[in-house]
């Protein structure tokens, strides 16, 4: 088959690979249909997540129809078409059993916080991941769901990561009728994160970015108001002169470990293997929240220390939510919504971009050109 493959930082490209082959009975095998580049893979690109291998395949949303399904498969049958959370979970952990996915505690060996994820370095597990034409999907009982009749298959991309994990941002957030919702970071899962803040019931919501064209999609998309933050001399100033000086009542996290790396970044992970990512971002939402408000944070952070205002946070009498979205545990609410029309989450795509030019898909969406938001890959049978 052809796959994206890691030749190092800013190296990657397609290669030939064999199909992966069932290598247990509750394995599947799933021929893509469509993937997507997501913003954390640019930590993966820029060499800054640790234990990243050349010679792995990337790729943590994906859909497609499954091939061939091992012995002890009940729910899935060759031909039917599967969206698959980037989550890898075995379904029956103490995790598991509350609903917390993204910690199952059977599916990762190299770490206690986190479970498996597909394609995302052997830190996540090792995984292959689906920016390839083929993928081996453990767990095929647990994780993999069929795509509804009438859902497209770019709407159902979107609900492997993206969405489900905007979602389940403004979710951590609870926030109450009428709330004052603020938004950092205006890439997908910003977007989606804005979007679903509304669903929520949130009375006001700000997206706060520093690129136009992503802020333009929020007013957009979102139906956001807006403030790039290149035009504030100080960005908690100004969130407390447009909230009458109290600031607002939930602030979102949706950008992590900056994904255009910082000096420190490059030089902990490229040298030392060590990855934190700049608390920026973090600090601005804790101080950018009322006192008594709540933080959420579904952006990603690397195992290293991030000096974070926890005092002030303390101080202020914070709420601070955060997790790797169980992405499963969305989708019944998500589903509806799209069913509804409330949600058209393939509106966020811009670029579709061939599996065999995957290269120039990362240099554009990692170099923000071409007002690249939300790169998918398309398997050239697809």
């Amino acid at each position: 088959m052809r796959a994206m493959v890691y030749r190092g930082p800013y190296k990657v490209r397609v290669e030939e690979k064999d199909i992966p082959s069932i290598e247990h009975p509750n394995d599947a095998i799933v021929r893509v249909q469509r993937a997507a580049i997501c913003g954390s893979d640019l930590h993966l690109y820029h060499g800054l997540m640790p234990d990243t291998r050349v010679g792995m395949t990337f790729g943590h949303e994906f859909v497609g129809v499954v091939e061939q399904v091992g012995g002890s498969v009940e729910n899935l049958r060759p031909g039917d078409r599967v969206m698959v959370p980037f989550n890898i979970y075995c379904g029956s952990c103490y995790f598991c059993a509350r609903g917390l996915y993204s910690n199952c505690h059977n599916v990762n060996p190299n770490a206690t916080a986190v479970g498996g994820i597909y394609g995302y370095s052997h830190t996540c597990g090792g995984y292959d991941g689906g920016q390839a034409e083929y993928v081996r999907v453990p767990f095929a009982d647990v994780g993999p769901a069929k795509i509804p009749d009438g859902l497209d298959d770019e709407d159902a991309l979107m609900c492997t990561d993206a969405l489900a994990t905007g979602y389940f941002g403004a979710q951590l957030g609870d926030i109450s009728e009428g709330d004052v919702v603020v938004v950092f970071g205006a890439g997908p899962v910003g977007l989606f994160a804005a979007k679903s803040a509304w669903l929520m019931g949130a009375g006001r919501v700000i997206v706060i970015d520093h690129l136009e064209y992503r802020l333009e999609k929020a007013r957009s998309f979102a139906h956001a108001e807006t403030i790039n933050m290149a035009d504030c001399a100080d960005i908690v100033v100004e969130m407390k002169r447009v909230t009458d000086y109290l600031g607002a009542d939930v602030a979102i996290d949706a950008v992590g470990a900056e994904a255009d790396g910082n000096l420190i970044q490059h030089v902990t992970a490229t040298k030392f293997k060590l990855q934190g990512g700049s608390p920026i971002a973090l600090n601005w939402a804790i101080d950018s929240v009322r006192k008594g408000g709540t933080v959420s944070v579904v952006g990603a952070y690397g195992p290293m220390f991030s000096a974070v205002k926890f005092g002030d946070a303390m101080n202020k009498g914070l709420t601070l939510n955060m997790n790797q979205c169980p992405v499963k545990r969305q989708w019944p609410r998500l589903l509806s919504h799209i069913q509804s029309g409330y949600l058209k989450p393939s509106d966020i795509i811009t670029h579709r971009i061939p599996l065999e030019h995957i290269a120039e898909g990362y240099h554009i969406f990692s170099g923000k050109l071409d007002e690249c938001i939300k790169p998918v890959i398309v398997p050239q049978y697809a």
